[in-house]
């Protein structure tokens, strides 16, 4: 499951964030700051030009940069002339470029990938009868079908339980969904087992990149991996389409992300905060707690106790 990105963003006034104190997938306290986020596009990664720091209000306490190129790192710091920098997570933003085409794109996966999702694709189909279920959706008159089934696949889901961080079901989401819809702008898909529904995707679209917004599965299914298999059934629909440069995976790691890329963009979520005397305490327990929880991750690791950890933490 992946938390959507804001689709055409640019930097507006200062809102409320939570710097949270993370172990995993659980929040063990949160700082709030005032903060202007400038997100920035896999467009904008890809170019790596500087972003553009707005002036702040006076209640701003700074900004949240997401996505920036780790190569510009110092020279923002430096045009944000004596803020704090604080880096919270570093990953590639991955993608896929479309213009391989499926065969090259296919080809390129690794042997052991290729084999293992034919394995869980033929493992699935047998469930259901001997074919693949997976079902489209592009049009406003399909739009609440797929949003009713996905919703309800998704809060099974441990993001949902632990994250907040599920499809949505706001009215506000809805309106968007159905607008993006109407202007062709949103791709969606679920994958059914033996009648039952079993993993969704949703993926808008902005300008030529295809989004990986939300997807989820029914932790039931869990041992027939059916959010690989659906990812999949997607790249073939999306790369038949022939019409987009590229899919993109937005912000994070992620083994399936690593595995279906092309290429990708070292990037880090950069913040920069006036330096007061409260954000300078805050940086420096927020770089405290990471470094106690890096050193404890390391160490569980190292007994060989990291799958029964993730377990542990997604409560399952």
């Amino acid at each position: 499951m992946n938390a959507m990105s804001d689709i055409t963003a640019h930097p507006g006034p200062a809102r409320p964030i939570q710097l949270k104190f993370e172990v995993g997938a659980r929040t063990l306290m949160a700082i709030q700051r005032s903060l202007v986020r400038i997100p920035l596009s896999l467009d904008d990664a890809r170019a790596g030009m500087l972003p553009e720091l707005p002036a702040l209000e006076r209640e701003a306490h700074g900004y949240a940069i997401t996505s920036l190129p780790e190569k510009l790192q110092a020279l923002v710091v430096a045009a944000s002339g004596d803020m704090l920098p604080f880096v919270r997570q570093r990953y590639t933003r991955y993608f896929i470029d479309f213009e391989v085409g499926f065969e090259g794109w296919w080809n390129g996966l690794s042997s052991n990938a290729r084999q293992g999702l034919r394995r869980k694709a033929k493992k699935i189909a047998a469930e259901s009868g001997g074919d693949l279920d997976v079902r489209s959706f592009t049009r406003p008159s399909e739009l609440d079908e797929f949003h009713d089934v996905a919703r309800r696949i998704s809060l099974r889901t441990y993001q949902e339980r632990l994250l907040g961080s599920g499809l949505p079901d706001t009215p506000e989401f809805l309106r968007e969904m159905v607008a993006m819809s109407a202007q062709d702008r949103v791709r969606a898909w679920l994958l059914y087992i033996a009648g039952e529904p079993a993993a969704y995707l949703y993926c808008p679209i902005d300008g030529d990149n295809v989004i990986y917004a939300y997807v989820g599965h029914d932790p039931a299914f869990n041992d027939l991996s059916p959010g690989a298999v659906l990812q999949l059934e997607a790249m073939r629909d999306l790369f038949d389409e022939n019409r987009f440069a590229r899919f993109d995976f937005t912000e994070g790691e992620g083994q399936h992300k690593r595995q279906f890329a092309t290429g990708g963009v070292p990037c880090i979520d950069l913040l920069l905060l006036r330096p007061s005397l409260a954000n300078r305490v805050t940086m420096a327990a927020l770089s405290g707690f990471n470094r106690s929880v890096a050193l404890v991750k390391r160490g569980v690791e190292k007994a060989g106790l990291g799958k029964l950890a993730k377990k542990v933490r997604r409560g399952g």
